[in-house]
């Protein structure tokens, strides 16, 4: 059995079911058995039945209504999702299911909150209507923290992929801001979604969530936030280094200087994660905070494990929807970066 391909339409499933019927037909011994398993007739009907069991769907209604859903979704058409739910408010709440790239499923609210991510292409972009999108669907009865047992709830989810229109709009309609995902999630386990956000680099999220009275609980997350206050007294060295790097994150120019005055060192690893301030900021372009830890002394030359520089993770740059940022991080460190192997390359994330 194969799950539907990402982008998979209508249009090609039709065309799929007609050359498995004219397969058959011709005397083609895998598609005459296809077809065979759901019916005893050579029909387009069948055909198209049997298209739909091999993708795991009881009928080719279930699988059409299915890869409409997810089309709506994709092109946050606000109009069709109300025609679509009027009919059967269900697909507000039901699992998305038999997708390739999201094997384990997903709840409606938590795919819009993955938006930003473009499964096809590996990127980050800036989607529109988001927002409005989970309103609908909470307005037809999804549940705001997801259905019971699962990893996450849709604010954790969209606390990952940071999307703070549907962030707002779950945290209006009651979301527990607090919840903390399961430990078998595949993000953060047990983090909240402020810890998700602040580990991922979302600050737009982590400023929606403070906003809504997220319990800040760690000196990392204080600094994610932009406010360390009481949290360095107590902190220890490895927690302060973790916050120095949440800081570069998320440019938080002010907790990097007080931390640095603390005596956190500009230039440590932390190493239960492997992060680096300068390496950090500048894979993810944060040219502000880039520039601040250069004013610290923070070696522009210092490789990681893997020899890659701060300026070569700058350009592998893995987040799609911030290119000026990492094109103004790459002006700053390219005339500070010797010329030698690992400046240029290129490794996969």
């Amino acid at each position: 059995m194969a799950d539907l391909p990402a982008r998979a339409n209508l249009e090609q499933l039709r065309h799929q079911a007609k050359d498995l019927l004219q397969s058959a037909k011709s005397g083609e011994h895998e598609a005459f058995e296809k077809i065979g398993a759901v019916s005893d007739r050579l029909t387009l009907a069948s055909a198209q039945l049997a298209v739909a069991r091999g993708y795991g769907f009881a009928s080719w209604a279930a699988m059409k209504r299915e890869v409409e859903r997810r089309e709506i979704l994709d092109d946050r058409d606000l109009r069709r999702l109300t025609v679509l739910l009027a009919a059967d408010p269900r697909l507000a709440a039901t699992e998305m299911e038999h997708w390739c790239d999201h094997p384990r499923g997903a709840s409606p609210l938590a795919y819009v909150a993955m938006l930003r991510y473009d499964t096809s292409t590996g990127e980050w972009r800036d989607v529109a209507g988001t927002g409005a999108i989970a309103r609908a669907l909470l307005q037809a009865g999804a549940p705001v923290d997801g259905q019971r047992g699962t990893p996450e709830t849709p604010l954790i989810t969209a606390a990952s992929y940071g999307d703070a229109q549907v962030a707002r709009v779950l945290i209006e309609a009651g979301a527990d801001v607090d919840a903390r995902a399961r430990d078998d999630s595949g993000g953060v386990p047990g983090g909240t979604a402020l810890l998700h956000a602040a580990v991922f680099g979302m600050t737009d999220v982590v400023d929606v969530l403070v906003e809504a009275g997220a319990r800040i609980q760690s000196i990392e997350e204080a600094a994610a936030a932009g406010a360390i206050g009481d949290w360095l007294a107590d902190a220890h060295a490895d927690a302060r280094l973790r916050a120095l790097v949440m800081a570069a994150d998320h440019q938080r120019l002010d907790v990097i200087d007080q931390l640095i005055a603390a005596g956190t060192p500009v230039d440590a690893t932390d190493a239960a994660f492997g992060r680096h301030p300068l390496r950090t900021a500048a894979g993810n372009g944060r040219p502000e905070s880039v520039r601040r830890l250069l004013a610290h002394g923070a070696d522009p030359n210092l490789s990681d494990d893997e020899g890659q520089t701060p300026l070569a993770l700058c350009r592998l740059g893995r987040r799609g929807d911030n290119r000026a940022e990492r094109d103004e991080v790459e002006a700053i460190l390219a005339p500070l970066t010797a010329n030698r192997p690992g400046t240029d390359g290129v490794r996969a994330w």
